[in-house]
């Protein structure tokens, strides 16, 4: 037993790392003998979590966060309790958030269940009376006190990371008042900026919120150069064509990318969510280890997190707050192009979320996403995945790479008149370094023949 705890110990020691990961490795850990979590342990909560955000709404980033915060917890219990039942030696994940003391005998299925639900208030507090209804429907008042022990060191220790990550601040936001400047958009919903604070929330693997800022789009470094530039007028051209409402120019099959890609409205899954579900859609026929399926959604979690935060520290935190289609096609004659045309009636396809245009959201999510998948199967796998959307009911598309969804998400955004090109190549290149630095910032451990002792 000493033996044990002190091979423990150096364990926790060595694995300390200057950021927030999930450990990838060549070779996966043994299954944990007597443990009674499955695939289907993960795939309840990642459902519970998926009708939460249906509840909550709003921007992107609390969201996953709160993606960020369940499942890096749930995998800290699935990997602990492996870890424990090899007796601490052999080759295993690097913990998300904390490895932990824990007892064999202890039920992975319930202190899983313990894990999620607190975890799932914590980030979600106006939900608690659900979460906890969906508790109970599956685990009744069953109880453990190892269960319950286990638990709480992983839920304490989320807890001690991101109560003070920034996620709550209420600034208030200044509009800059000049052409090119974002305003409030015509949409009924868009009555005050979403989130306008979200770029300054500690990452969980990023080393900090800027570190893959992308350059003002053409070299710019104000509205004004921006707007002066033959790289505006043709993106700006670009949307105004096929982003219109009516326009003559964009296909049926681009209208059905445009809306199934969309779930910007509540009640949707919302963009982290429908990448979350498409995550589901290719593990389900591909991982029946509950530990390595707990690590992909946990790393996918933590990639679409910081992409989120990666794209509000761009939209709202560099010199340009960059106005949406719809306005800038309904006052170029105030941007001093003479190659960009006014149009007072302009309309875009899909309503125009409230917060600036560069970048996309969509295509930094996206592009994190397909990274992290990519790391798991590599990029060339096929798969079918559906939407949300209220404009695209029953509609699935079929994918032959990680690489071409996030490609087509990105673009979808034109399609919808509610971006420009540059919003969604910048988006997605910030998405990818954020997904590649996922998959290799994140180191392997292993204890044999105990290193870590």
């Amino acid at each position: 037993m000493q033996t044990s705890i002190r091979r423990w110990l150096g364990l926790v020691l060595a694995t300390v790392l200057s950021f927030a990961g999930l450990a990838v490795i060549t070779q996966q850990p043994a299954a944990a003998a007597g443990g009674t979590a499955t695939v289907n342990t993960v795939y309840y909560w990642q459902n519970v979590m998926l009708e939460v955000f249906r509840r909550q709404g709003g921007g992107p980033g609390p969201l996953a966060r709160g993606a960020a915060i369940m499942h890096g917890g749930v995998f800290d219990l699935l990997n602990s309790a492996n870890w424990s039942r090899q007796n601490l030696v052999g080759t295993g994940y690097d913990r998300a958030f904390a490895l932990l003391v824990f007892d064999p005998a202890t039920d992975d299925n319930l202190a899983a269940g313990i894990v999620a639900r607190d975890l799932l208030k914590f980030a979600f507090p106006a939900h608690q009376t659900y979460i906890q209804q969906k508790y109970t429907e599956r685990h009744g008042s069953a109880s453990q006190q190892a269960a319950t022990d286990a638990a709480a060191q992983v839920v304490n220790s989320v807890k001690s990371y991101r109560t003070n990550d920034g996620s709550n601040a209420t600034p208030t936001y200044t509009f800059d008042n000049v052409p090119g400047a974002w305003r409030l958009t015509p949409n009924p919903d868009c009555t005050a900026p979403v989130d306008p604070h979200y770029g300054a929330v500690t990452p969980f693997v990023m080393s900090s919120s800027s570190q893959f800022r992308r350059p003002l789009p053409a070299g710019a470094t104000s509205y004004a150069t921006l707007l002066a530039s033959s790289t505006y007028t043709t993106v700006f051209n670009d949307v105004k064509s096929l982003g219109r409402i009516n326009s003559t120019t964009r296909t049926a099959t681009q209208t059905q990318i445009a809306h199934f890609w969309g779930n910007d409205a509540n009640g949707t899954y919302k963009p982290p969510g429908q990448l979350l579900e498409h995550t589901r859609v290719v593990a389900q026929s591909r991982i029946t280890d509950p530990l390595r399926l707990s690590r992909l959604f946990a790393r996918a979690s933590f990639a679409l997190a910081d992409a989120a935060i990666a794209a509000w520290d761009m939209k709202y935190r560099t010199p340009v707050d960059l106005w949406r289609p719809v306005t800038a096609i309904r006052l170029a004659g105030t941007d001093n192009n003479p190659n960009t045309a006014a149009d007072s009636t302009w309309t875009p396809l899909g309503p125009s979320p409230c917060f600036p245009a560069w970048v996309s959201g969509h295509a930094t999510l996206a592009g994190a996403w397909a990274r992290v998948m990519a790391g798991e199967f590599g990029d060339a796998i096929t798969y079918t995945g559906g939407t949300e959307d209220p404009n695209a009911v029953g509609v699935n598309r079929t994918f032959t790479s990680f690489s071409s969804a996030a490609v087509e998400d990105a673009r979808s955004r034109i399609y919808l008149g509610v971006h420009y090109q540059f919003d969604g190549d910048d988006g997605r290149a910030a998405g990818i370094n954020i997904g590649n630095l996922t998959n290799t910032r994140i180191q392997a451990m292993t204890c044999t023949p105990y290193p870590c002792y």
